[in-house]
């Protein structure tokens, strides 16, 4: 599953970030493989808003789509 089909309230666990400079672009958010983050909200047609560490973060749906995860 990647970040883009998570729904409202789903805590998931970063599985995989494929490719090179999409993992760089999440981790300056502070994103990385294995971090858990709340699915807070899926704007319709924009960006996953996720949340961790009391901090909420906008992911655009191109760079959702690239970012494997796994519901826990």
């Amino acid at each position: 599953m990647t970040l883009d089909k998570c729904k409202r309230g789903q805590k998931l666990k970063i599985m995989n970030i494929p490719n090179e400079l999409i993992r760089l672009q999440a981790i300056r958010f502070g994103i990385s493989e294995g971090s858990i983050v709340t699915c807070e909200e899926v704007v319709p047609a924009g960006p996953v808003v996720v949340g961790m560490f009391k901090q909420q973060i906008a992911i655009g749906r191109d760079l959702a789509r690239n970012i494997a995860v796994q519901p826990i």
